[in-house]
């Protein structure tokens, strides 16, 4: 049963981000309404700068020994936010035992595709270096889980080893917008604008494709990846992206676990000071990465 602070989150997100996304003229504007998302960090984690793989960016850690290390990539459309907005999250996961690595990739417009996935395929590649593979989990929300699988997908090809698990919080997998629920959810979802969609992408990609399967999952081959688990809610317009990329990670012989929770607004794991919800899915989450790690000792 939805907890009443779902209740009371939607229609402020709705009022006060929202509302502010889709009057954004220029990325600027846009970019400042998702700063307005930031929310308190967890208690007894600690963030400290450093650059992995020539990326820059920030591990979040807390006081128990490392269970394991994460490389967590952060939301925001390909053009917003950074690991400082996301620590609520990387937070989250650290105080559930990992040490946890967020970079700061770079972003659109000054820095269109394959940017994003160059940076991070650089951080996945020194940290399997430093790591191993058995030890890393690759973990990301929104434009950020697109960019997880992106990142696999490179990987794969370079021939790299893969971590052992992936976890997603309400991917991006399709560029191309042609989700049914990117209309379908337009109204109910509380955060992102679905009649935006396509012009965000059209920013990231400046020109390129979205079938492009190192831009948009979906429409790459998902075989070999490792055991993965998706969060999403229901009310999403992106819920389908999470819907499909689940059955196309079966249809060709994945492990995938698809969660899909009720009246939760996009991303709201990213309200774990708020939502009960919030942080019921990141120890939903950490216990599944846990599981995988212990799988592949």
């Amino acid at each position: 049963m939805p907890s009443w602070q779902s209740y009371v989150i939607n229609p402020v997100l709705r009022l006060f981000v929202k509302r502010r996304l889709a009057k954004a003229q220029t990325p600027l504007e846009a970019r400042a309404a998702f700063e307005c998302l930031s929310a308190p960090a967890v208690s007894g984690v600690s963030f400290e700068a450093d650059v992995v793989g020539g990326v820059p960016g920030e591990w979040a850690t807390g006081t128990a020994q490392a269970a394991g290390v994460m490389l967590y990539l952060h939301g925001g459309g390909y053009f917003a936010c950074s690991p400082a907005t996301h620590r609520p999250i990387t937070g989250g996961f650290a105080a559930h035992g990992f040490a946890v690595f967020a970079p700061r990739y770079r972003l659109a417009p000054e820095h269109p595709f394959p940017a994003a996935v160059d940076d991070a395929l650089a951080c996945y590649r020194a940290a399997l270096v430093t790591h191993g593979a058995a030890r890393l989990v690759m973990a990301g929300d929104s434009a950020g889980g697109g960019l997880a699988l992106a990142t696999l997908l490179a990987a794969r090809k370079a021939e790299l080893a893969m971590p052992a698990g992936l976890v997603l919080f309400s991917p991006w997998t399709d560029l191309a917008a042609t989700g049914a629920s990117i209309k379908a959810n337009a109204e109910r979802e509380s955060l992102l604008v679905g009649s935006r969609i396509a012009e965000v992408a059209a920013l990231y990609l400046q020109g390129v494709n979205p079938e492009t399967p190192l831009a948009s999952p979906l429409y790459g081959d998902l075989r070999g990846l490792p055991r993965t688990l998706i969060q999403v809610s229901d009310r999403e317009i992106l819920l389908d992206d999470s819907r499909r990329i689940a059955e196309k990670i079966k249809a060709e012989g994945g492990w995938v676990k698809l969660s899909i929770w009720p009246n939760l607004p996009h991303v709201w794991q990213i309200s774990q000071s708020f939502l009960p919800e919030a942080r019921q899915a990141l120890a939903q989450a950490a216990d599944f990465a846990k599981s995988t790690l212990a799988s592949c000792a």
